[in-house]
């Protein structure tokens, strides 16, 4: 069984996969200062819930955008799984896509993962929107390569700066405003409108200017928590996938094996 691991700027999810499918996943918030024990801890006892023995762990792959992350997660799979890491991005890594950008080793590994996975799953050419700590918007032709992309700030993020930057406003959750009014009739009801139709006035603003500027017909798929919301109130998103990244670390992990056909368990201490 492969162990999958996306640390990203908020929470750091672990999959556990037994070929293409998806058999557990947990997450943790996101800390730079977290140890390797720590995590075993954490895991160990999920684990335990699922029936699942870290002997059953015969490969492991990282990606990460927070680089201070990554030394501790490689411990922890060298020390409790017992196997080397492969990590996205690495030198040498192939990732079966094209990445055409000046300057490709600035893309986050979780934009590029998601790319791989939504071309594997769904062909192209796409628009890939997550629903992250930001809001990114992706483009993947039909032939897989990465074209570049959007990003914006996240929806949780721009209630946070409204809460923290003005006394008077309160912290608001993300929901449709009652009877999707946008004219608010209270504070939080306006706050509720802005939030709400101001991110699928960006949605739908954005995907469109992507098409036109692309040139052609996409499809668009949304991943993230809140994808489900802005499906439901914006025609833009045709797809929802929540396990593009637990997918497509999968995806480059079978291929970077069956290419140098290396065995990554480390030998017994």
């Amino acid at each position: 069984m492969l162990l999958a691991i996306d640390s990203g700027n908020t929470n750091t999810v672990f999959a556990i996969l037994d070929g293409e499918t998806i058999l557990h996943r947990w997450r943790i918030s996101t800390a730079n200062a977290r140890t390797a024990d720590e995590y075993m801890v954490w895991i160990s006892q999920l684990m335990g819930l699922a029936k699942l023995n870290p002997t059953e762990i015969d490969g492991a792959i990282i990606a990460t955008v927070v680089p201070p992350t990554l030394f501790q997660l490689r411990v922890l799979c060298k020390r409790y799984f017992n196997v080397e890491p492969l990590v996205v991005g690495e030198e040498g890594m192939d990732l079966g896509i094209h990445v055409n950008l000046p300057n490709p080793d600035e893309v986050g590994a979780d934009r590029l993962v998601n790319a791989v996975a939504g071309h594997a799953r769904y062909g192209g050419p796409l628009i890939l929107i997550d629903f992250g700590t930001a809001t990114t918007f992706d483009v993947v032709t039909k032939d897989g390569d990465y074209e570049g992309g959007v990003i914006s700030p996240g929806i949780n993020l721009s209630i946070d700066a409204l809460y923290n930057a003005a006394a008077k406003l309160p912290k608001i959750a993300v929901e449709v405003p009652r009877q999707g009014q946008v004219i608010g009739k209270s504070t939080i009801t306006a706050m509720q409108s802005g939030v709400m139709w101001g991110y699928v006035g960006l949605l739908e603003g954005m995907v469109d200017r992507i098409t036109a500027e692309f040139g052609e017909p996409m499809t668009v798929v949304g991943t993230g928590g809140l994808a489900v919301i802005f499906e439901t109130q914006s025609q833009v998103i045709v797809l929802v996938d929540f396990f593009f990244n637990d997918r497509g670390i999968s995806v480059i992990y079978t291929r970077n094996m069956v290419e140098t056909s290396s065995v990554r368990r480390l030998s017994a201490p």
